[in-house]
């Protein structure tokens, strides 16, 4: 695999912060900041998963 090069994390007031990033390839990779060896790729699990986080109220902040 390639290596991810992730943007600046992404923080909403109390909750996690999110890092995006990307890959040589294009491939699109989402983290949770300080987490960024458990990532989720841009795949129906990655779409599943983010919704998950919006309604437990983890990624209010994304929306």
């Amino acid at each position: 695999m390639s290596d991810v090069i992730w943007e600046e994390s992404f923080c909403g007031e109390g909750n996690s912060c999110y890092r995006i990033g990307t890959d040589e390839q294009g491939n699109s990779y989402v983290a949770v900041a300080g987490s960024e060896d458990h990532f989720l790729t841009d795949t129906r699990e990655a779409l599943q998963q983010m919704i998950r986080d919006i309604k437990a109220g983890k990624a209010d902040h994304l929306l």
